[in-house]
This record gives structure tokens, C-alpha cells and sequence, in this order.
């Protein structure tokens, strides 16, 4: 087994990288609003997954359902995606925007006759995601031209 004990009583300070570490550092704590942009956009995208279940819907229109788990569960992989790659997928919030939007005319779209929970649940909350993404990518191009 190798002796590390010698590296016991090293400061940070002598660690060859400590610049980056730090401008990293800084990068990550100037990026509050994007971080919190990342929880929210998931946190739509797990409701617009389970909304059909909330709101009862999923006996009565099981397409609008599938419809609505399956676009919640990729908005939810996307907020998942930005949170994991720390500002390399800004293009992709207008997939989220996109997918908000298709949210909101999907019950006219998908289900036969959507009745009025349908389509506030999937008005609501398509715009919320839609706003999101939006939001998203902007605190990240604003984030961008700061550096």
C-alpha cells in the first residue's frame, strides 16, 4: 500500500490548479439564477408528468395522459441535463420552450373532447414551461456575457 501520508499537512493553497479551482468557483456562485431556473424546470416537468393523476384525467383521456408523462418526463431528462452539464446545453432550453408550447395546444390536438381541467392543466402549465425555458436561457446568455 502506498504512503500518503506526506500529503496530510499540504495546504490548498500549494495544489497546482488553485487558479482554476477558484475561477470555476466564481463561475458556479454567479450562476445562482440559472441554478435555480434548473430546479424549477424540473420540478414542472415532474408535474406535467404526474398532472393527468392529479387532475383525473388519465381514465377519461388516456391519450392527453401518455401525452403529458411523456413530455414531462423529457422536460424533467432536459432540467436534469442543464443542471449536469453547468451551461453547455443553453440551446436546448428552446426544446423546453418548445415543448411547453406544443403543452398548451395538445389538448385540442390529442384528446377528443377536453373538458375544462384538461385544458387549464395543460394551459398552465405549458406556459409555466415554456416561461421557463425561456428564463433559463436567458440568465445563461446573460451569465455568458458577463465573463
Amino acid at each position: 500500500m502506498a504512503d500518503v501520508s506526506h500529503h496530510t499537512t499540504s495546504d490548498i493553497r500549494d495544489h497546482p490548479d488553485v487558479a482554476e479551482m477558484r475561477d470555476r468557483y466564481a463561475q458556479m456562485a454567479g450562476e445562482g439564477g440559472a441554478v435555480a431556473a434548473d430546479g424549477m424546470v424540473l420540478l414542472a416537468g415532474l408535474y406535467c408528468a404526474i398532472s393527468p393523476w392529479t387532475v383525473h384525467f388519465s381514465a377519461t383521456s388516456r391519450d392527453l395522459a401518455l401525452n403529458n408523462l411523456i413530455m414531462g418526463l423529457a422536460v424533467a431528462a432536459l432540467a436534469f441535463g442543464f443542471a449536469m452539464t453547468q451551461g453547455r446545453a443553453t440551446g436546448l432550453s428552446v426544446a423546453v420552450s418548445a415543448i411547453g408550447i406544443w403543452l398548451i395546444v395538445a389538448p385540442w390536438i390529442v384528446a377528443r373532447n377536453p373538458d375544462a381541467g384538461m385544458v387549464l392543466n395543460n394551459v398552465i402549465v405549458g406556459a409555466a414551461i415554456c416561461v421557463l425555458g425561456l428564463l433559463y436561457g436567458g440568465t445563461r446568455m446573460w451569465a455568458d456575457r458577463a465573463k
